[in-house]
């Protein structure tokens, strides 16, 4: 691979751009590809089949060629509001996936370095923290701490912003409650189904550790929706 293409390559991983990197086996010729980008004429011809590999955010090689792609994905910024006990089970699975964890609560006896080292924390009501956040439509948000003072403003921002993912933890009960306020401020039923309340996949599990691997299984399921 040229020293060029490399640099590029560093350069894109490090803004967190999306892109993949086009090669041909036979020659060792590669190439960034990127939706606004033009193709030289080695690959010009495969376009589609780039575009496929592309959009499906997968590798591999394309059917009776020697053209290899490899998909570089923007992480998924995904919003934890709440330090509690099932945050930190949250992060340890979530090491090894593709999202950029953020932690909000203004609770700084919760939030703190020495719970959740090298993490980006908040330590502000929902409403200013979010004003420190880049977040669009491929964020997610994650509400833990049953306080409606908290939680609500959290939830009514995704909801305004039309994040991919929403899920609060609650019993049915306590999500029957929050919908109440949801409609109250405004939002409509549509807006308010959006919500994955109570959160997580039903894998019977009641541990911190069990709830937290249901809410990563529905977030992952849901990332691949998108």
């Amino acid at each position: 691979m040229k020293q060029s293409l490399l640099k590029e390559i560093i350069k894109k991983k490090t803004s967190k751009e999306e892109f993949a990197i086009v090669t041909n086996l036979n020659n060792g010729e590669s190439e960034i590809y990127q939706p606004e980008k033009e193709l030289s004429k080695e690959f010009k011809v495969y376009e589609k089949q780039i575009q496929i590999f592309f959009k499906s955010k997968k590798n591999g090689v394309i059917e009776n060629t020697e053209i290899f792609i490899e998909t570089y994905i923007r992480p998924v910024k995904v919003i934890i509001v709440g330090a509690v006990h099932i945050a930190q089970y949250l992060i340890d699975f979530a090491k090894s996936l593709n999202f950029e964890i953020s932690i909000i609560d203004p609770r700084g006896y919760f939030a703190s370095e020495q719970r959740f080292p090298n993490m980006q924390i908040i330590n502000k009501w929902p409403d200013e923290a979010f004003k420190e956040l880049d977040t669009n439509e491929n964020s997610a948000l994650i509400a833990l701490t049953h306080d409606p003072k908290i939680d609500d403003p959290a939830l009514q921002y995704a909801l305004n912003k039309k994040f991919y993912y929403i899920g609060a933890l609650g019993s049915k009960k306590t999500h029957e409650n929050r919908c109440q306020r949801l409609k109250k401020a405004g939002f409509n039923q549509e807006q308010i189904n959006l919500i994955h309340g109570p959160i997580g996949i039903k894998l019977g599990g009641k541990s911190a550790p069990e709830i937290a691997l249901s809410i990563i299984a529905q977030l992952v399921s849901e990332t691949y929706k998108k």
